[in-house]
């Protein structure tokens, strides 16, 4: 998606700077629209950027252009640029390459250290869990609330007499796909769990039980299987959630910033 998301500012940041050309070469034209060379080139070289099943030649890539110019008019003919559908994914695009344009800059320049990723890891370790879980539906009743925590909670009764039992547990009750494996999902970082699912387990000992703690997936009773030391960690992936971090405290103060230059009203009763 991220990939997508690039080419396609990419391909409108190309086609806002050919506004800006004086005159440029016609390569082709479809129903008397042309294509320019300045369009083509950097499309073309764009496309070897990328690895493809197919060569890439530049008629290849001239009959693509071909082609979304047909698809273009056609959707103009048919008015698809009114469809509302279609206009929210236009904004979205326009949104991401404001967004962008904006941000580069300062989002060019991060830089991600081994002592932010050890500061990182040492708040939030990666622990494998298994879990037991009631699933609750995002529009369920008090009712069935009430009916998968009491059930949860007999549950946890019977591995506080015997904590052995959880594997046979789970396997029975888990609404989980991991229930074969006796509710293992296995090695996860903090950023793959529900907060509370995270916030139950952490600092706790190998082996620890928790009581029932509600995410928006239901009510879960979690047991942590082990814990990985620094040394055995995926760094690049721990770089990956470090850097995440840093862009979204950079996109965070952007927004804020905007906000307060807007006029915003918030009608509350529609957040309860």
């Amino acid at each position: 998606m991220k990939k997508q998301i690039l080419l396609i500012v990419a391909f409108l940041t190309f086609s806002l700077n050919s506004f800006s050309a004086k005159k440029d070469s016609v390569v082709a034209t479809v129903n008397g629209s042309p294509i320019l060379q300045n369009i083509f080139d950097q499309t073309y070289k764009q496309n070897l950027l990328f690895l493809s099943g197919k060569k890439i030649t530049k008629r290849k890539v001239l009959y693509d252009l071909i082609n979304r110019e047909i698809g273009i008019q056609r959707a103009k003919k048919n008015k698809l640029d009114q469809d509302p559908i279609v206009r929210r994914k236009m904004e979205d695009i326009l949104f991401h390459a404001q967004v962008s344009k904006d941000l580069e800059p300062q989002l060019n320049i991060i830089k991600v250290s081994d002592y932010d990723v050890q500061t990182y890891y040492k708040n939030y370790p990666e622990y494998r869990t298994a879990h037991i879980l009631m699933r609750v539906p995002v529009e369920a009743s008090e009712n069935q609330r009430d009916s998968a925590l009491t059930q949860l909670l007999k549950i946890y009764r019977e591995l506080e007499k015997d904590q052995s039992k959880f594997p046979e547990l789970a396997n029975k009750f888990t609404q989980t796909s991991a229930a074969p494996n006796g509710g293992d999902i296995g090695f996860q970082p903090a950023t793959r769990l529900a907060p509370e699912y995270f916030k139950a387990i952490k600092n706790k000992p190998v082996n620890f039980i928790s009581k029932p703690v509600k995410t928006q997936f239901g009510y879960h009773i979690v047991k942590i299987l082990a814990k990985k030391n620094y040394n055995q960690i995926d760094q690049p992936l721990y770089k990956k959630i470090v850097y995440d971090i840093k862009r979204d405290k950079i996109i965070t103060g952007y927004f804020k910033k905007l906000r307060k230059k807007s006029t915003i009203t918030v009608i509350d009763k529609y957040l309860k």
